[in-house]
């Protein structure tokens, strides 16, 4: 019989802790649990996924996210009340993987908790150098073969659509503009006409994406685009 796999769940608050239990442990989840930083810090390389909230007492979740890729690569789910732009900024700065804001549906957790899972076997199991492969939420790069998958389902993008994506899911936070982008993928001088180009295979990004995952990509007034 299979091992189960682990999950750590990381709440200063017990009903949090105990609802997540009950849901993960229901669909054949081994759930540990740790109430603040420092014991997640102590826990997270028995899992192999880490449920993090970011208000608590004492060190943050940021911290120990931290602290936690110090030491390991095990996936790490943000699972938090924080919803500004800034904090998912944050929070993939410090090493997470993905970011769920409270309160939160069953299913949506679920297939979060899945999809991180599913990587990270194949991250573990990957033949080929790391680097090979990019991910972003439930996005998997191939770099090599230069496939999309969201969750199980293959993405068909074109050329500079890939591009695009991959540029923005490499660094998460990171607002690069339309010059940057243009210049980046099309590997062209950025003329003003340009911008419009952009435009345009970002929108056919997000909609072959589609609409659960078309808010991935964001526009940052002014500025230009980002993953967040």
């Amino acid at each position: 019989m299979p091992e189960k796999q682990k999950i750590l769940v990381v709440d200063d608050e017990p009903e949090i802790r105990e609802v997540l239990r009950v849901m993960l442990s229901g669909e054949g989840y081994e759930v540990m649990e740790a109430c603040d930083a420092h014991e997640a810090l102590e826990r997270a390389s028995e899992a192999d996924l880490v449920i993090l909230d970011i208000l608590m007492p004492g060190e943050s979740g940021i911290w120990a996210c931290e602290k936690i890729r110090e030491q390991t690569n095990v996936p790490i789910l943000f699972l938090t009340a924080k919803s500004g732009e800034r904090d998912k900024v944050q929070g993939f700065g410090a090493g997470g993987d993905d970011y769920l804001v409270k309160p939160f549906s069953y299913t949506e957790l679920l297939t979060r908790v899945g999809a991180l899972l599913r990587r990270y076997q194949v991250y573990k199991g990957q033949q080929e150098r790391p680097e090979k492969l990019a991910f972003y939420r439930d996005i998997t790069v191939d770099r090599k073969r230069q496939s999309v998958f969201a969750g199980e389902e293959r993405i068909a993008l074109t050329e500079m659509e890939y591009q695009i994506l991959l540029l923005l899911i490499s660094s998460p936070g990171k607002v690069f503009s339309v010059r940057e982008i243009y210049e980046a993928v099309w590997k062209e001088t950025f003329y003003a006409s340009s911008g419009n180009t952009v435009m345009v295979h970002i929108r056919n990004i997000r909609r072959k994406l589609g609409k659960e995952r078309e808010s991935y990509i964001q526009n940052v007034w002014g500025r230009g685009y980002c993953v967040v």
